[in-house]
Order: C-alpha cells, then sequence, then structure tokens
C-alpha cells in the first residue's frame, strides 16, 4: 500500500521537473516571455490548492482510497492532453487541470500514511513516500538528459500521463480502505472551520505559514534553477555515465537526488527526537545555502549549493507532511492535510510568479535568489513555534 503511494508521489515529481525542464522549448513554441512561463509553471498549483482542499475534505466524507483513484485517473488524462496544447491558454488550462488531479491526491497520500504507518514511526512513513517527488525529478532529468535524436521532448508527457492510468488500476485492486472507522461522522462543524475549532487556531495558522514560505522556496527552485544557471553561463553539466546511463551533474539533479536523501534522513531523525531543533537547523541551513547559491559563478558552488538546499528544504518539508498531520484527529485529518498542502501551493504558485516577475523587470538571478531567501527565516519560525504545541491525541 506504501509502494502504491510512493508511486503516486513520484510521478508528480515526474511532472514538476518535466514542465521545468522543457520550459524553455514551451516557451520557444508558443512564444512566452519570463512572466508568461512563471505563470505556465505556477498554473498545476492552481488547480492543485482546489484539488487538495476539496480531495481532502472529500475523502473524510467517502473514503481514502475512490478519491485517490480518481484524482490519478485524472492527472493521467490531461498530462497527456498537454501534447495538444500549442498556445499560453492551452498551456495553462492544461497544467490547471492537471493540478486538479494532483491536489486531490497529496492529502490522501499524507493521511494513509498516518494511518498505516506504526505509532511512534508516522513521519518516516510520510517522508518515504514523499522522497518520491524528488526521486521522480531525478528520473525526469535522467530521461531528458538521454533522450533519443528521433524522441520528441513532448514525449516525457506521454510517459507522465500513461503511467497514472496503470496506477491507478493498481490501486483499485491492491489497496484497501484506510479510513478509521467512524471518521466519516459528521462532526459539529465541517469543512476548514473544524481546524479552527477544539484549540487548533493557532497550529493550524503556523503549519499553513510553514507551508507556504516553504512552497515558495521550493518551487522557485523547482522552476526556476535551470534558468538559473544559464544565467549564470553554467547551463552546460558535467557529464558522468553511471552503468552506461548519462547522468548530467547539474543544478537541477543536484537539488532533487539531494533531497531525497534529506527526506529520508529527517524522516529517522524526527521520529527519534523530535522536529524541533532538526527542522530548525534545517532552515537555517537552507537559508545560508540559497545566499551563497546567489553568489556562486562557478559550477562546483552551484552544484554543491543546490543540493544543500535540496537537502535541507526538501528534507525538512516532506517530514513537516508527517509532522502536521499529527496536529489534526482522524475524522478531520484529510481536510487538514487539505488544507495544509492548499495553503503551500498557494506559495508555490507565488514563488515561480514573483521570481518571473523579478526577472522580467530586469532583476538579475543573484538579487532574485537573495530576494527570495528570507523566507525559509519565516518557514523556520513558524515550525519552532508549532512544535511549542502538543500534537492531536488521535
Amino acid at each position: 500500500m506504501t509502494f502504491l503511494c510512493f508511486l503516486v508521489a513520484m510521478l508528480e515529481g515526474f511532472d514538476i521537473q518535466a514542465i521545468g525542464l522543457v520550459g524553455p522549448r514551451i516557451a520557444e513554441i508558443a512564444k512566452l516571455d519570463r512572466s508568461q512561463l512563471g505563470l505556465v509553471f505556477a498554473a498545476s498549483n492552481f488547480g492543485l490548492a482546489f484539488g487538495a482542499a476539496f480531495g481532502g475534505w472529500l475523502a473524510d466524507k467517502v473514503g481514502r482510497k475512490p478519491v485517490l483513484i480518481f484524482s490519478t485517473i485524472m492527472f493521467g488524462l490531461f498530462t497527456l492532453a498537454t501534447l495538444a496544447a500549442a498556445d499560453y491558454s492551452s498551456f495553462l488550462i492544461v497544467r490547471v487541470l492537471t493540478g486538479l488531479g494532483f491536489g486531490a491526491a497529496m492529502p490522501n497520500l499524507i493521511a494513509i500514511a498516518t494511518e498505516v504507518s506504526p505509532p511512534g514511526r508516522h513521519v518516516r512513513a510520510t517522508t518515504m513516500i514523499f522522497c518520491a517527488i524528488p526521486l521522480g525529478s531525478s528520473v525526469s532529468a535522467v530521461y531528458i538528459a538521454n533522450l533519443p535524436a528521433y524522441l520528441d521532448w513532448r514525449s516525457i508527457f506521454v510517459i507522465g500521463g500513461a503511467i497514472p492510468l496503470v496506477v491507478a488500476g493498481l490501486i483499485l485492486f491492491s489497496m484497501r480502505e484506510t479510513r478509521p472507522v467512524g471518521s466519516a461522522e459528521t462532526p459539529k462543524q465541517t469543512g476548514v472551520l473544524t481546524l479552527f475549532t477544539e484549540g487548533r487556531r493557532l497550529s493550524t495558522a503556523l503549519v499553513w505559514i510553514a507551508f507556504f514560505f516553504t512552497m515558495v522556496l521550493l518551487y522557485i527552485m523547482s522552476n526556476w534553477l535551470p534558468i538559473i544557471a544559464a544565467d549564470k553561463g553554467l547551463g552546460k553539466p558535467l557529464n558522468v555515465f553511471i552503468a552506461g546511463v548519462r547522468i548530467g551533474l547539474n543544478p537541477t539533479f543536484a537539488f532533487t537526488l539531494s533531497g531525497v536523501a534529506g527526506a529520508l534522513l529527517y524522516g529517522q531523525i524526527i521520529d527519534r527526537l523530535g522536529f524541533r531543533m532538526p527542522t530548525i537547523v534545517a532552515y537555517i541551513a537552507a537559508f545560508a545555502a540559497l545566499i551563497g547559491l546567489a553568489y556562486a559563478t562557478q559550477l562546483p558552488l552551484v552544484l554543491v549549493y543546490s543540493g544543500a538546499i535540496g537537502f535541507f528544504l526538501l528534507g525538512a518539508m516532506y517530514a513537516f507532511y508527517g509532522v502536521a498531520a499529527s496536529y489534526y484527529p482522524a475524522e478531520v485529518r484529510g481536510a487538514g492535510a487539505g488544507a495544509a498542502t492548499a495553503i503551500g501551493r498557494l506559495g508555490a504558485i507565488a514563488g515561480p510568479i514573483l521570481a518571473g516577475e523579478m526577472m522580467a523587470r530586469g532583476m538579475g538571478v543573484t538579487a532574485t535568489v537573495a530576494a527570495a531567501a528570507p523566507a525559509a527565516v519565516i518557514a523556520g519560525v513558524a515550525v519552532f513555534l508549532l512544535s511549542l504545541r502538543k500534537p492531536a491525541t488521535s
């Protein structure tokens, strides 16, 4: 069951990186400036924000499994629809609809990980699932680096759209429902209102702040890192061959692959030591690495700083998915995870758009990255304050 959730998360990572890697080709074909390209990058997150809020609430009512199946089919079909996009408007539409599917899946992955894991291992289970996102991003980067001459760049969307349809079938026949018995009972208040009752108001606010500002940074890095590296004159990767496969050691690959290691390590550490100190250290280190990346001018340094940002920022973020779920009881866990994911995706929308606007207005990549770095401090403070509060008892 955890493996199926892992596959769904991996498909999202594959899609996130695919759109970033082929962004320059999309801009060329659709004649987009950088501001418009930023909106295309952010479009799936508009859909994801709505999908996450609705999908989490619906899963608390009808079950995790049916919502996960429907959402997986949806993002598969609309990823395939990207093949028909040819202009600015059509790219925006298919990316929004793809995001709706991803969004409805995300809170279910969080809830399922929490509900199937043994006591004291919730964070570890969640990070093992969500480390599939940077892993999927790495697979996407390797695919593009080794794309045969006879295949068009759009083939990446064939893979990203067809596999979810297969995974949806596996979920249908192999996954059991995990929603606890009785969690579908109607509470006194429903939907997002339940997240602000029974002493949860401050916890919810802190979870939302941490998600929002972390996702601002993650999506600036995910979407704009190839272009940031190119603007520094470092667009050409260092090529190495592992088992006969060409691996382009570029900043994007360093960022995503380090994120896998960070997520796995942080899941282990937080389950053993609690999340306060590990996540505070992660956000401080991420801030320092962002400043270093802003001023780095040599490829080895850019690779090191990109890897450090991925390790600490992605590691902390994926561990925080499990931490955040623990602040909500079972009957509103889907709604809590969905709302937090939706707020995070608003940050994911804002990040690429703001970066695109700043660069379109003449700000260099150094100033743009440096201007984004304080978001790590804000998220770190929110996580620290949340650590002072007690998680839910059920």
